[in-house]
């Protein structure tokens, strides 16, 4: 993945290494240089200047980017950033971190997530730009009932939920949309962006995996 960090403080730094070291063409950017001395071991490419800037979006390769974080001390350096990536260059995996947990649910609204600074954590980030096929949440004393958690995929937008259940093995029992938790998923339609809540046993969580899979093809 080609994946573009706005702002080089110590959760910028830590994600961009992170990645680096994951194999990914990383882009680090930040108004400041001495900041970009955070990253001792970086195999990307560095640049002085504003995430916002369409000279340096040009330069960091915006327009092939898979994902962008904008991670920046600023809230609304941090939207702008997050909007322009998703809305001038179509970046499909867009994150901002915020301060203000009270926008927050403002900008989910709009489509883009976004985690507040007294959650924020680099695995948080990772998991928005670099989203896992399936991620397990809970695990039940026996091991037979797992709940999972999982971005719905592309192929699943403008279609039941539904689609995904099973007789026996697999059940969406919730998603969150726009910052809202809601269970009453049974008749919905899923859109880009959405969190699902999947309860699976252990055969289901092989089957969910393969219905994604083929999904993708």
């Amino acid at each position: 993945m080609h994946i573009v960090v706005v702002g080089c403080g110590r959760v910028g730094s830590e994600l961009a290494m992170q990645l680096s070291d994951e194999g990914h063409s990383v882009v680090v950017v930040d108004k400041n240089r001495d900041a970009l001395r955070r990253l001792t071991r970086f195999n990307g490419k560095t640049m002085v200047g504003s995430g916002f800037d369409r000279d340096i979006l040009l330069q960091a390769e915006a327009s092939r980017a898979d994902a962008l974080a904008a991670v920046t001390s600023g809230d609304n350096t941090n939207i702008l950033c997050a909007r322009i990536a998703r809305d001038n260059y179509a970046i499909k995996n867009v994150v901002a971190r915020i301060y203000d947990p009270r926008r927050a649910s403002i900008y989910m609204k709009l489509g883009i997530p976004t985690v507040a600074t007294s959650l924020w954590t680099t695995q948080q980030v990772k998991r928005w730009i670099t989203p896992p096929d399936i991620e397990v949440e809970w695990t039940d004393g026996t091991g037979t009932l797992q709940l999972v958690e999982r971005i719905a995929p592309d192929s699943l937008a403008g279609h039941p939920i539904s689609q995904l259940n099973s007789s026996h093995d697999v059940r969406v029992v919730g998603l969150v949309r726009g910052g809202q938790g809601r269970v009453n998923v049974d008749e919905l339609f899923a859109q880009e962006g959405d969190v699902l809540e999947i309860m699976v046993t252990p055969a289901g969580l092989i089957e969910l995996q393969e219905k994604i899979e083929a999904g993708k093809k």
